[in-house]
């Protein structure tokens, strides 16, 4: 399929608390889109306030895809992600709206733009078992550093809390002998892509990091990590990776104060913000950066509406 005749999809990234939530709700109102989510953590129902997940709303302004799809104790991997949001995306091309790809997940957002194909390799459930249980004993950073050992590649673009991607990679590597990230074949996107980037400078976004983690205590975040407990969810499952998370569940269990928690929820979100621009570089001829501010909306409007045209 020539360029011109791929059908046309819009992605919006940018790292956490950068502004993606409203600009791409009113870039979508004004394109008449439907908005296709690429961050990890708000698949899962009942995890709202620490994933600052769009608000019901919101949801009632633009119609939103792949949030609250699982369960919390169901575990979502890139190819399911994949093979839902390309669903969701021809859905919506059907219905001759216009698709949005908004999130600061790397991995997923580039699984779509780039056409990956996840390596084949079958579970090895005995050797999983293994790997997870030698976690559960030195912890999740030290699986981390036996890949990064391994496949220093790879390591780089797995969160290091990430269990369930840190084992999935190794189990693929002592399966096949071969780097995990040298199995990842990258085809063509079946897209034409406009991608568009938010940015802001790091003091204002770390100043906005921390208002948002204050606001997610003061609307009640302790109380939602103590219900899903209540439900019965583990906090070693893989979606309680998710920043913010184990800190919560580590305060209602009296193993750290809650400004220890914000601590460490600051300092953990710094880091992933640094590992977001990991994956979307300023200087990637592919992304037109904005700073994000007043009258973004109106430049990127007009920028999108020239890509839709063309």
């Amino acid at each position: 399929m020539a360029p011109s005749e791929r059908p046309a999809l819009i992605v919006l990234i940018g790292p956490t608390a950068v502004g993606k939530t409203e600009l791409s709700l009113r870039l979508a109102e004004r394109l008449g889109g439907e908005i296709v989510s690429s961050d990890s953590r708000l698949f899962y129902r009942g995890m709202d306030i620490g994933t600052a997940k769009p608000t019901l709303a919101d949801r009632e302004r633009v119609p939103h895809h792949l949030i609250d799809v699982s369960n919390p104790d169901q575990t979502w991997s890139l190819t399911v992600f994949q093979k839902a949001a390309e669903m969701a995306i021809g859905d919506i091309l059907k219905r001759g709206r216009k698709p949005l790809l908004v999130g600061g997940t790397g991995q997923y957002v580039r699984a779509i733009t780039q056409g990956w194909t996840p390596p084949a390799t079958a579970p090895q459930i005995r050797l999983r078992e293994i790997l997870e249980e030698r976690a559960r004993i030195e912890g999740n950073e030290w699986l981390h550093a036996i890949l990064g050992v391994l496949d220093p590649t790879a390591a780089k673009a797995i969160d290091p809390r990430n269990l369930r991607r840190s084992v999935r990679a190794l189990e693929v590597i002592f399966a096949t002998g071969r780097r995990f990230s040298e199995q990842r074949s990258q085809g063509r996107s079946p897209y034409r892509l406009l991608m568009v980037g938010l940015t802001r400078p790091r003091p204002e976004l770390y100043a906005r990091i921390d208002a948002r983690i204050e606001a997610m205590f003061a609307a009640g975040f302790l109380d939602e990590v103590r219900g899903l407990l209540e439900q019965g969810y583990s906090p070693t499952l893989p979606s309680f990776s998710a920043i913010g998370y184990p800190q919560c569940a580590a305060v209602l269990r009296g193993a750290m104060s809650l400004e220890q928690a914000k601590v460490e929820i600051r300092r953990g979100t710094r880091i992933f913000v640094r590992r977001q621009a990991n994956w979307f570089k300023a200087d990637d001829p592919q992304i037109h950066w904005f700073e994000a501010e007043a009258h973004s909306v109106d430049k990127i409007t007009e920028l999108a509406r020239s890509f839709l045209a063309g």
